[in-house]
Order: C-alpha cells, then sequence, then structure tokens
C-alpha cells in the first residue's frame, strides 16, 4: 500500500479589492532557453566579451565540436548566437535544421559541403579567417577544418523563433521538408558577387550574395549616415529573413550616438574601439545630467562584440574608433531591424536611426552630445598615438537651427 501523498495547490479567487497572482515572479526559460541547457556547453549571458576566442568552450557532442552558446542582454528569444571550434583536421557533424544560420570564420580556414536530402552531388566552397556564408534553410551542411590547429566559427541563426514556437526539437532536427527555391542548387549559388543594389525597403546599399570571401577587408559603398566617411552594405543571403550589415568608421572618427530598440550586436572586424549605450530616457547628456554612472561601456577588438540594447527598450549607442586602422563593425540582428518596425503594410516610416534629434529621428549630431564624448574620445586617440579626424565645426550648432535638449522628440510613430 502506498503512503505517497500528493499536495495540490488550489487557486483561490481574491478578497476585497485584492488583484490576483504573485505580483513579483521570476521569468520562466523559453524552450530554447532549456534546448541551450540540455546541450551541455556553456551559455555566455553578458553586455559582450573582448573577443570570441576568450569565450570557454567544451565538447559539443551534437555538433561534434567544442563551442559555447551566447545570449548578450536583449537579444533573447529575437536569434541565436553561438561559437564552434572545428576539430584540428577534422569536421563537425553533418546536421540540418528547420531555421536559418550564417557563419563567420573568426580562425583557421576549411571547406563547406551543402546538399539537399537525395541529392548525389555536394556543393563544396573554400573558406578562411573573415568569410561569411549562410546556411539554406534545412539544407545538410559539413564544415572542414583543413588545418592542423583547431578552427574556430561565429554563428547567428533564428533558432529561438522556431523553437519557442514549435517547442519540438525533432521538428526542428528532423524535418524532411526540402526548401528548393532557397537553394537551387546552381554551380555559381556560393560564388561571390559584388554587385550593389539599393535594398527594397530603406534603399540602402545591399549586396546578393551567399558566401563572402573576406569580410574584413570587402569593398564597402559610401554611406556617410553613422559619421563622416562611413561605409556600408547589407549583405542578402539565402533569401533569408535574418539581417545584417558590415559597415566601417575611419581612423580618427567616431558615429553618432542613435537609439533604437533591443536586438542587435556589433561584432568587430577590424582595428579596435569602445561602445557606450546607455537608456534613452537618460537624454542625449548622461554625464553633464549626473547619470553617467549608468552609461555602460565595452572595450573591443577584432571578433570582439557587444549588445547595442542590453534593456529590452530604446537605448542609445555610440561606437568609437580608437586605432589605426579603420574601426570595421558588422551588426547582427536576426530577423528584426528597424526597417521592420510594427505598423500596417505600406504605412510611413522613416529612417529614424539616421536622423538627428532635431530633425525627428534619434540621432545625437555631434553639436548635441555630451562634451564628455568628445573630452574622452581626444585622450584617448592621445594615448594610442592616433591622429583626431574629428572636424571641430562638427561641434558647433548649425545656424537656423532652434533646438531644445530637454525636448522629448520621438522618432515617427514610435513610442
Amino acid at each position: 500500500m502506498s503512503t505517497e501523498t500528493t499536495t495540490e495547490t488550489v487557486w483561490q479567487e481574491p478578497t476585497e479589492h485584492r488583484r490576483a497572482g504573485f505580483g513579483d515572479f521570476q521569468k520562466q526559460p523559453m524552450p530554447y532557453d532549456t534546448f541551450m541547457e540540455s546541450e551541455g556547453i556553456p551559455v555566455f549571458r553578458g553586455l559582450g566579451v573582448r573577443t570570441a576566442t576568450d569565450l570557454p568552450r567544451e565538447d559539443w557532442d551534437r555538433k561534434g565540436g567544442r563551442g559555447s552558446y551566447i545570449q548578450t542582454y536583449g537579444t533573447e528569444t529575437k536569434w541565436g548566437h553561438f561559437v564552434v571550434e572545428v576539430p584540428a583536421g577534422g569536421a563537425l557533424n553533418p546536421e540540418k535544421h528547420m531555421f536559418e544560420e550564417i557563419y563567420l570564420a573568426v580562425e583557421g580556414r576549411g571547406t563547406c559541403e551543402v546538399w539537399q536530402e537525395g541529392d548525389v552531388n555536394k556543393h563544396v566552397f573554400e573558406w578562411q579567417r573573415g568569410s561569411m556564408f549562410s546556411i539554406p534553410m534545412n539544407a545538410w551542411f559539413r564544415i572542414v577544418n583543413a588545418t592542423s590547429k583547431p578552427a574556430i566559427l561565429m554563428a547567428g541563426n533564428t533558432a529561438p523563433n522556431v523553437l519557442n514556437q514549435l517547442n519540438n526539437v525533432e521538428a526542428v532536427f528532423s524535418n524532411p521538408f526540402v526548401f528548393r527555391e532557397r537553394f537551387s542548387g546552381a554551380d555559381d549559388f556560393f560564388k561571390y558577387r559584388e554587385e550593389i543594389e539599393p535594398d527594397p525597403v530603406r534603399g540602402l546599399a545591399m549586396r546578393r550574395t551567399n558566401f563572402i570571401p573576406d569580410v574584413i577587408d570587402c569593398d564597402l559603398p559610401l554611406d556617410n549616415r553613422r559619421s563622416p566617411g562611413y561605409r556600408r552594405v547589407e549583405p542578402y543571403m539565402t533569401d533569408n529573413q535574418f539581417y545584417y550589415w558590415i559597415g566601417q568608421h575611419e581612423n580618427g572618427r567616431y558615429s553618432k550616438a542613435h537609439a533604437h530598440t533591443s536586438a542587435a550586436i556589433l561584432i568587430c572586424l577590424k582595428g579596435h574601439g569602445y561602445t557606450y549605450t546607455w537608456p534613452e530616457h537618460l537624454g542625449p547628456t548622461p554625464w553633464a545630467d549626473g547619470n553617467g554612472d549608468q552609461v555602460q561601456r565595452l572595450d573591443y577588438e577584432r571578433f570582439g562584440f557587444i549588445t547595442a540594447a542590453p534593456g529590452g527598450q530604446r537605448w542609445y549607442h555610440q561606437h568609437f574608433s580608437a586605432s589605426k586602422e579603420p574601426f570595421r563593425l558588422s551588426a547582427w540582428f536576426g530577423p528584426h531591424n528597424p526597417g521592420r518596425d510594427p505598423g500596417a503594410p505600406g504605412a510611413k516610416h522613416t529612417d529614424y536611426t539616421a536622423r538627428d534629434l532635431h530633425e525627428g529621428g534619434t540621432a545625437i549630431a555631434y553639436w548635441q552630445e555630451d562634451p564628455h564624448i568628445r573630452t574622452e574620445y581626444e585622450a584617448t586617440l592621445e594615448k594610442n598615438g592616433v591622429e583626431l579626424r574629428m572636424d571641430p565645426s562638427w561641434y558647433e550648432r548649425p545656424e537656423g537651427i532652434d533646438w531644445d535638449p530637454s525636448e522629448r522628440q520621438m522618432a515617427d510613430g514610435l513610442q
């Protein structure tokens, strides 16, 4: 006879005018959180790291290498991120999955094999440090290391978006559906394409290519939206919703601060520098207003990264080139970016992160920013032996502009 007893918690309606529920509670793990923990490798949660190779990596049975998951603050539920180490002279396990995935080679060189279920021949292309490529949705692939040392790659994907909805690992990794329209099988599918066209949402420079051999030194067209001489391009790979861009600030210059919601992380590809980020409600001059202690800073170098908006809501972030070579960054957003803000199809939106505060945007013009920014930047460059290339006239208010920094000016349609 069993002596076990069960204790059931019985819900009761609140009495008088009290509210139902606990009031305070802990956020529960999403299916993707549970999946990451089940893989048996470290999960990094934080603002960012100096360089991705600093992350601890442990044996990863499913991948056949060593790795670490990454979940920078503000990207939770939005997209997935990890680093993986490929054994020296070896390869990762073949796999396929019902989510998009892009790779950036951090160290080493090798090949990648891609094929569809039932295909006799495999597409094989070579990658090296600085290469970026996209795996077509639910296609089989295998990453091979061609060197006698471990290779390291960083990846971003839409795994959280799929796993959190389906809540079934087998449906994600063992789904038989073949996306022929996203992997044509053409011989030149992974050939680098240099042609530039305007992206259909904001008219910015876009390059349709499923492979970039070297994002560290590839050509970038002039953009000028973030800083004078700023260059930028948006690669569009394998019909992905996963959005990212590659941009570069000239040495001796820095980006205007600008605000948008969480999703983006910035990955350093060349040079080194630092990023400041702070909640939008602190305003454009946090140090002058006595809130400098709430500004977060991270210094990072090649393949280091930082989250742009760690707090969930809109945060300012500002990026500073501190090296003698240009400061090249790649921003990864997953399927979220400023061109996909909420609104009915066809509703008018503006490129608010590229418009200054007095124009109704969220960018802080150099003449509007906190004086602490300029003072510290000049001291940093002097310490590093880098020539300052910020024109003093950029810090002067243009004639005819009436702007009160105490006014709360918000981007069109956003609260």
